[in-house]
């Protein structure tokens, strides 16, 4: 997984594709981080993304790098009930915390990817998996 988050970071932005009904829908995201062996992602209850994902698990999420090499990640959204996770989220991303709070009764739920596929593309080339 280690893999897998240095790549986001390196990449800053990147962007997640869910359905809604018929129609792909694509959105940049840049809150990751890693724990407990997991890459974890945060997303607000109140964004139609996270109704999305509720809906339809399936998911894909992809990371372009400066070199031309961009990572395909595949699988089935999991949303993580433990709420260490959303601390852990919010503590890294403070400034996240005038969205998330009690007051504004707002959510930051933490997901990670389960049946994954990661895929390392060149430009020109074969890929690599990333979660060899």
């Amino acid at each position: 997984m280690s893999r897998i988050n240095d790549y986001l970071t390196e990449a800053g932005t990147f962007f997640l594709a869910t359905t809604d009904g018929d129609q792909p829908r694509v959105r940049p995201l840049g809150a990751h981080m890693e724990m407990d062996g997991k890459v974890l992602f945060g997303v607000g209850d109140f964004k139609e993304v996270y109704r999305q994902m509720v809906k339809n698990p399936k998911v894909e999420l992809v990371a372009c790098k400066k070199d031309g090499h961009w990572m395909r990640y595949t699988g089935k959204a999991v949303f993580e009930t433990d709420p260490k996770y959303a601390e852990a989220m919010l503590d890294m991303m403070p400034h996240l915390r005038g969205i998330y709070n009690e007051e504004t009764g707002n959510k930051m739920m933490v997901f990670h990817i389960a049946d994954a596929t990661a895929v390392d593309i060149p430009v020109m080339g074969a890929g690599e998996d990333l979660l060899d």
